[in-house]
């Protein structure tokens, strides 16, 4: 006899269908507050909601070979294809096997100076904005981000394409937009999302094929390039399918521009936010920062093991604001899943939003407090109740580097510089392929002694 999950009760079901065009945090914290495990009917498909640790490691790693990527990132890969973040079977191994060297510790650790050099210039540029005029941080932060990509994984500068970050966010628009809709609606319906994605799509592909063939111009076999850009053209080269290569190219470094620069991008938007709202742990982080980096100095990759407390905020900055907010999975055979039975084809969810939440876990878990990641409360923390950048197989691969760069800005933002929000901003969590925040983040700055 089959066991599912249960429903939310009937006249809880056209609200919570309701939520997930338009408030999807909402539709989720809903579900949660029904049960750990909840089936949703959302026309012909049945979504089953997990929310607890051993669920999570059970989907996530345990069988994960039974779940392939699901609802959002299936609809994302109109744009991105078959890149790393949405292929599958062997192509995805071949892929992750290709790359995975450049996200090795040591060589991200060799690239400690260009990240802290990215971050000075970030500092030093909202240095020269300080008064009462607003600035977008999170704008800004968005350049540091792909400065830091293009250096770091690319060999390639990115100032000429701030484009890029724009396109992605009609990319994300439209992919919500076809997971509402579950694709039923052509690209060439003249809708704005639609328009706006077709513009967006033109303006990658350009984007790309420039940076393909600026790359593609300084790369020789054997010159040693052990850049992620590199590994792809080269692998790119070598295969017998010209054609097949040149697409794949283009697909792996649109996902690479993506995910390589709006995690972090949003990581350290809340960040600054939750710091400036709690200004006792911004004094904090000032001065571990002023301890660690005296005399103005910049951070070096061992700096990275010192600067403990600003780890710390970051990662519980990432606990009540998760990059992936959410892992989309569809099982590929019927499963088991703490009791309950998982059909073949069910679209299966893991919310590292809700599951950073669960009161179960977590201790007033709605008030920012870094503590939480003393080394000591961690060691009593199921390994699955904590998950930022997904688990098991497809646990983000370049998580080092995210780390790495919102840690150093964190510090030099603190050590330098008091920002502080606008009033009467309200930051509002948008749930897209990232989570990222509506609206950007008017701040104004001010220099500190």
């Amino acid at each position: 006899m089959s066991v599912h999950p249960p429903g939310p009760p009937v006249w809880r079901l056209p609200g919570l269908l309701r939520k997930l065009a338009m408030d999807r945090l909402g539709m989720m914290r809903d579900a949660a507050d029904l049960s750990d495990a909840v089936r949703v009917s959302m026309g012909p498909k049945k979504l089953y909601i997990f929310n607890r640790p051993d669920y999570a490691k059970h989907v996530l790693a345990d069988n994960a070979g039974n779940y392939h990527k699901g609802i959002g990132l299936v609809e994302s890969r109109k744009v991105l294809g078959d890149g790393l973040l949405t292929s599958e079977g062997e192509l995805w191994r071949a892929q992750r096997r290709n790359v995975q060297p450049a996200f090795k510790p040591g060589r991200i650790a060799a690239q400690a100076g260009a990240v802290a050099e990215e971050s000075a210039r970030l500092v030093e540029l909202l240095r020269r904005r300080a008064g009462d005029t607003p600035v977008d941080v999170l704008h800004e932060v968005t350049g540091l981000t792909l400065g830091v990509l293009g250096r770091t994984l690319m060999d390639t500068p990115l100032d000429a394409h701030g484009g890029i970050a724009h396109a992605f966010e009609a990319v994300q628009d439209q992919a919500m937009f076809d997971m509402v809709t579950q694709g039923l609606v052509p690209t060439w319906v003249p809708f704005s999302t639609q328009r706006r994605f077709r513009r967006a799509r033109r303006e990658l592909t350009r984007i790309v094929d420039e940076l393909v063939a600026d790359r593609s111009a300084r790369l020789t076999e054997g010159d040693g390039a052990d850049d992620a850009f590199a590994r792809m053209i080269l692998a790119a080269r070598e295969r017998e399918n010209a054609a097949l290569g040149r697409r794949l190219l283009q697909e792996e470094l649109v996902t690479l521009l993506l995910a390589g620069h709006e995690t972090t991008a949003s990581t350290l938007g809340w960040t600054l936010l939750l710091l400036a709202r709690h200004p006792h742990v911004r004094d904090l982080v000032r001065e571990e920062a002023r301890g660690v980096l005296a005399g103005g100095r910049l951070p070096d990759a061992e700096d990275l093991h010192k600067l403990t407390y600003t780890t710390q905020v970051v990662q519980e900055a990432m606990r009540l604001y998760p990059p992936v907010w959410i892992l989309p999975r569809i099982a590929q055979g019927p499963d088991r899943v703490g009791g309950f039975d998982v059909p073949a084809k069910a679209d299966v969810l893991v919310c590292p939003y809700t599951l950073h939440r669960h009161p179960d876990l977590w201790d007033d878990p709605e008030r920012f407090d870094p503590g939480r990641f003393d080394s000591a409360r961690v060691a009593h923390r199921h390994r699955y109740a904590y998950i930022p950048f997904g688990a098991g197989p497809r646990f983000c691969v370049g998580s080092n580097l995210g780390m790495m760069e919102a840690v150093f800005v964190t510090a030099l933002v603190s050590r330098d510089l008091d920002l502080a929000v606008v009033p009467g901003h309200r930051a509002v969590a948008e749930p897209m392929m990232s989570l990222r925040m509506r609206g950007g983040l008017p701040m104004t700055i001010r220099a500190v002694d």
